[in-house]
């Protein structure tokens, strides 16, 4: 009885073990089952750059953003994952790092608010080698966020795949030195054919809609530039003309393009609408009113940056004929004519002697020379221009140069001082100290950042090597760029503080000798000026105290 009664125990123990095993297997197989089907958050990616405007096919797929959003939609939605944000940049390339939508979303992946990036192609996210290896192949994984682009089937998922998409960043990164060495040679071209390749017609022109690069009359805007070289040919200012133009209401070129639905990229402000000497200016000798087609006046720095150079006269690209012309050659000569003796402000051929020095303390544009009375008077441009844009500024000349003279005197016979000398001794000493300290350290964030750089390659072929694994290198590689980045934002920063450093130093040095010559200074010359000065900032006479604000920035 007693053993029946054990046995009896004995299976039921074991029934139940059984029982809680199966339960337990259970219960683990629907936690698994859960993480597998957890939903996963995607950040949609589309570019559209300019190579892609010019698709002989519309039924391309990257013809338009949209079409790119519904593709990547499409694939989202098949997988079962969650679309956080649709992120788009327009009118970008793929080597442009200031993209908005795309520094957005790198900014969110660090926070990670999302789990994978999904683009068309690997390069609409970037065709630099440098950024595929800085995000994709290393923040990326550490922030565990997953990359997928769905037409050359990039997946950081799949490790197989990563020098494919090693190799895609490096054929882009061709690609983009390729496609800018073919454009500047297909671009230069157009020029010396006298093409128009501007994205906008000059003002008083438009583009040709059945030319392309042909440039035809704007006949609105064309009787503004013809109304700007018949008041000008007559004895009127440029002054003048642009105040002219602002009291009717003319809208200046800017502002055309605006109010034509031309997308003009260029920040509303008060002034911006105005007219203003400088344009009347520019206009004035622009050959293109006469016809010639002239381009080619800046070029890009690399391939890498959207910064243009300004390139020499000499090398400007110039075609005769292109185009009908607003101005006719009776005109134009008798423009030029003028403009060449009116090129020097005063009857006997001096320069002001705050020419282009003095700004407006309000609105703080150059203050023109103006002559009244036989006597010389700066006068706020934008106000001239039109005198609801500022309050403005006015001063003699007279009264401006002898209060520079003044100021220029105090800080002479301060400096000469011998008390003030011992201490700019003793400053200067400083500064050659602080400078030594600075080299000092710039030498040794130099050799670190080499030291990153090196240790970047060689952890690399360690990893192909099969020495060290892909996490070992993504984790210590991803700390080695980290190092190098801070290192070259520090390095940068103390190359500016250097220059600085040293410029003062410079500067205190040679002031002495630079300042006693001015003691005894009776009246300034423009070469003075510009020698001493940075620039003078005048403000509006106080109607009370009859005092004019002035700041005078010295280069010393």
């Amino acid at each position: 009885m007693k053993l029946k009664n054990l046995t009896k125990n004995v299976k039921n123990l074991f029934t139940n073990r059984v029982n809680c095993s199966i339960i337990s297997t259970c219960r683990t197989d629907l936690f698994l089952s859960n993480e597998v089907i957890k939903t996963m958050k995607v950040a949609i990616y589309c570019r559209l750059s300019e190579e892609d405007k010019n698709k002989l096919s519309k039924e391309d797929d990257s013809e338009s953003i949209q079409n790119q959003k519904s593709m990547l939609i499409e694939y989202a939605v098949k997988k079962d994952w969650e679309i956080f944000n649709i992120y788009s940049d327009d009118d970008y390339t793929g080597a442009d790092r200031n993209r908005p939508a795309f520094n957005q979303l790198l900014k969110d992946a660090e926070s990670h608010k999302f789990d994978i990036v999904l683009c068309k192609t690997q390069s609409r996210f970037t065709r630099e080698l440098e950024i595929v290896e800085k995000y994709i192949h290393g923040l990326f994984p550490i922030w565990n966020i997953r990359f997928v682009s769905i037409v050359d089937n990039a997946d950081t998922e799949n490790k197989g795949n990563k020098k494919a998409r090693q190799i895609n960043g490096l054929i882009n990164e061709w690609y983009l030195e390729d496609m800018s060495d073919n454009i500047k040679s297909v671009l230069t071209n157009k020029r010396h054919n006298g093409v128009h390749i501007g994205a906008f017609a000059l003002y008083g022109y438009k583009k040709d809609p059945n030319q392309k690069g042909h440039l035809i009359i704007d006949e609105e805007a064309s009787q503004v530039v013809k109304e700007v070289f018949t008041l000008f040919s007559q004895g009127m200012g440029k002054s003048a003309i642009a105040r002219y133009l602002n009291e009717k209401g003319i809208p200046n070129p800017t502002e055309y393009k605006r109010l034509h639905g031309l997308r003009y990229k260029q920040p509303i402000t008060k002034q911006s609408t105005l007219w203003r000497y400088f344009a009347i200016a520019d206009m004035l000798v622009n050959e293109i009113y006469i016809g010639n087609m002239v381009q080619g006046k800046y070029g890009s720095i690399s391939y890498k940056s959207k910064k243009n150079k300004p390139i020499p006269k000499e090398q400007w690209i110039r075609v005769e004929g292109t185009h009908e012309p607003i101005i006719d050659m009776t005109l134009w000569n008798t423009v030029q004519q003028m403009i060449k003796q009116k090129a020097k402000p005063f009857s006997n051929g001096e320069i002001g002697i705050f020419a282009k020095k003095v700004k407006c303390m309000n609105c703080g544009y150059i203050m023109r020379s103006t002559k009244s009375h036989e006597r010389r008077y700066l006068k706020c441009a934008t106000k001239n221009a039109c005198k609801d844009a500022c309050i403005g500024s006015f001063i003699s000349v007279s009264v401006l140069e002898e209060y520079v003279l003044s100021e220029l005197k105090k800080l002479t016979e301060k400096y000469l001082n011998m008390d003030e000398l011992e201490k700019n001794v003793v400053f200067n000493q400083k500064l050659e100290e602080k400078i030594l300290n600075i080299e000092t350290q710039l030498k040794d964030y130099q050799s670190r950042m080499c030291n990153c750089s090196n240790g970047i390659k060689t952890l690399y072929l360690d990893k192909v090597k099969g020495i060290i694994t892909e996490d070992d290198f993504i984790e210590l590689s991803a700390d080695l760029h980290k190092d190098k980045s801070t290192y070259e934002k520090l390095i940068s920063e103390l190359s500016m503080q250097l220059a600085e450093i040293e410029q003062r130093h410079n500067n205190m040095t040679s002031n002495g000798e630079q300042l006693e010559k001015y003691l005894e200074l009776e009246h300034l010359t423009h070469d003075i000026v510009n020698q001493l000065i940075d620039f003078i900032s005048v403000g509006k006479r106080d109607p009370e105290t009859k005092e004019i604000p002035i700041e005078i920035n010295w280069k010393f």
